[in-house]
């Protein structure tokens, strides 16, 4: 299996590992077929995300997945982050071989998921909202 030089520079040196003390906002998304757990932390300030920090337990296409995402939303306002696409994420790792597209689905996933804890924090979850969160639990594999 061949990976970009990119994708091996964020598995051999993640950014933004860790977690957050009070974290604003948590998100975790997990995978049983493979065992790729993904947890995000949000700090959010005047709906601008500050600080994010991922533990991932996975692979290596995981691990790299998690920390292009983390870099590619920190200082975007939480409904930019929302926008972010697994697609983005491959690109930006100049691509991830087929069989590992789902470890960008998970990290895309696990975002949302502390975007969505967000808006449930903080009073701000709307059914206009909450429908951009449909399929959320879905097992990336199965797409």
């Amino acid at each position: 299996m061949q990976y970009s030089e990119k994708v091996m520079d964020h598995f051999m040196h993640p950014r933004n590992v860790g977690e957050i003390e009070n974290a604003d906002a948590s998100g975790t998304v997990g995978n049983a077929k493979c065992g790729d757990i993904m947890k995000i932390d949000l700090k959010i300030e005047h709906n601008v995300i500050v600080d994010i920090k991922f533990k991932t337990f996975g692979c290596g296409s995981a691990i790299a997945t998690s920390s292009m995402a983390t870099e590619m939303v920190i200082g975007k306002t939480v409904d930019e982050a929302l926008q972010l696409t697994n697609k983005a994420v491959a690109e930006a790792l100049d691509g991830l071989p087929p069989v590992k597209m789902h470890c960008s689905l998970l990290a895309e996933q696990a975002i949302k998921a502390a975007i969505k804890d967000h808006y449930i924090r903080t009073g701000q979850m709307t059914p206009e909202r909450e429908e951009l969160f449909a399929g959320l639990d879905e097992d990336p594999h199965d797409h």
